[in-house]
């Protein structure tokens, strides 16, 4: 049994019914007993740190503190725009847990520097590792307690169902989606994200353990050091493309309709630091693109433009109409976005019917390999790097030029090794 799990059975508040499983992570994902609620953090919620005095000292008791640290930030997403951080939490042995305000506290760099070259732990890195860059803080090592999960076959990988199934405690989880921004925090909040990560340095432990029971141990390391090494991803061109319902605009003229109620709409967003979706609906945009309203009264007779929207409003929404309405046709969005690799898998058999074959059979031999090992497939080898090697292959497909082609397209050294015979058989697959 981990301190942590001790702790809690010797806690009422925190613990109800018979101790927790202390026999490490059930093969099938499952709790080995009756899960126990943990309602309470060790040392109770800690008051949040919103000035450089408090900061000074956070960054004084973590740098003092031992062993890897768990980390974890709320973000605001649906309410503010863009995604920065509103709460920061960590937890070190013998520092104890910090939650942190970035709106009092923006710069945190002193604290990242503090912590460089300890261990991070985090659920889902790739989603708060952008966050956490904003405000200073970037480690240089990581365990991805959520990836583990999936690389150990796990079949629920969220942060509640891992804790349950593998340290057999319940984390409450209602306020995961709630306004972060809000100030001041409401205790209940506070409490949710102290226990986010409460036991995330046991669950990393026990992660570890079923890894290494597995022989997956390197391969997590492998990807775990990607995480960390991998740059800020480069600005998404043309954003507007991926408004929901892009599929139903067909049409050059309404491309650049949604194109330039999309900027709008941005940039009331981001003056007004709101969701985008609170300013203007992807529906209301499509709907707009589809029937080209001539002026406002055609545009309030739309779905999400009605009465209950000001004059200004809808005005400034017809004049965008207008902008799209009024461009020459050289000046017109292109239908298809122009992206680099292999065209849509559909396509092949028509553009490409040698190609085709190829992705069919390592389709279907990633499949084996990754229901094999008991893992999912995109974690085996991403669907991207499967499809792009199939439509350029090498030219003599031997495992080493395969495994070259695959180095290039950013599989990591375990994911060549496990997939390269299997592709190498697949590219030799005899042509149709």
């Amino acid at each position: 049994m981990t301190d942590a799990q001790d702790t809690a059975a010797e806690t009422p508040l925190r613990t109800t019914g018979d101790g927790p499983p202390d026999d490490g992570v059930a093969a099938d994902g499952a709790a080995t007993a009756e899960p126990i609620p943990l309602l309470e953090p060790r040392e109770g919620v800690p008051p949040v740190v919103a000035d450089a005095e408090a900061l000074a000292r956070v960054v004084e008791a973590f740098a003092a503190g031992t062993g890897p640290v768990a980390v974890d930030a709320e973000r605001a997403s649906g309410y503010r725009y863009g995604q920065r951080a509103y709460l920061v939490q960590l937890r070190r042995e013998g520092a104890g847990t910090a939650l942190i305000d970035p709106v009092g506290c923006p710069d945190l760099s002193a604290l990242g520097e503090a912590l460089d070259g300890t261990e991070w732990i985090l659920h889902a890195a790739t989603q708060d590792l952008p966050c956490l860059r904003e405000i200073g803080m970037l480690p240089s090592e990581l365990f991805d307690t959520e990836l583990a999960g999936r690389l150990a076959g796990f079949p629920r990988v969220g942060l509640g169902a891992m804790v349950e199934s593998v340290l057999g405690y319940v984390l409450e989880k209602g306020h995961s989606a709630v306004d972060w921004s809000t100030r001041p925090l409401p205790e209940p909040w506070l409490r949710y994200a102290a226990l986010d990560v409460e036991l995330l340095v046991d669950l990393r432990d026990a992660l570890e353990k079923e890894l290494d029971r597995q022989g997956k141990l390197e391969w997590a390391r492998q990807e775990f050091a990607a995480i960390a090494a991998a740059p800020p991803p480069p600005p998404r061109k043309d954003p507007w493309r991926r408004t929901s319902g892009m599929h139903k605009v067909r049409r050059r003229r309404q491309m650049a309709v949604v194109r330039e109620l999309w900027i709008a709409r941005d940039r009331i967003a981001q003056r007004r630091d709101v969701s985008p979706g609170k300013v203007l609906s992807d529906a209301a945009i499509v709907e707009a693109a589809l029937a080209l309203p001539a002026d406002v009264q055609a545009l309030t007779a739309l779905p999400g433009f009605g009465t209950r929207m000001g004059r200004r409003q809808l005005e400034q929404w017809q004049a965008a109409v207008d902008r799209a309405r009024a461009l020459p046709d050289t000046q017109l969005p292109q239908p298809g976005q122009s992206v680099a690799g292999p065209p849509p898998p559909r396509a092949w058999a028509d553009k490409d019917p040698a190609a085709a074959a190829r992705l069919s059979a390592a389709r279907t031999a990633i499949s084996a390999m990754a229901e094999s090992l008991n893992l999912p497939q995109e974690n085996l080898i991403t669907p991207d790097t499967v499809r792009r090697v199939c439509w350029e292959p090498p030219n003599d497909p031997t495992a080493e030029s395969v495994a070259e082609v695959l180095a290039g397209h950013g599989a990591r050294p375990w994911q060549i090794e496990q997939v390269t015979p299997a592709l190498v058989a697949a590219l030799r697959t005899p042509q149709p």
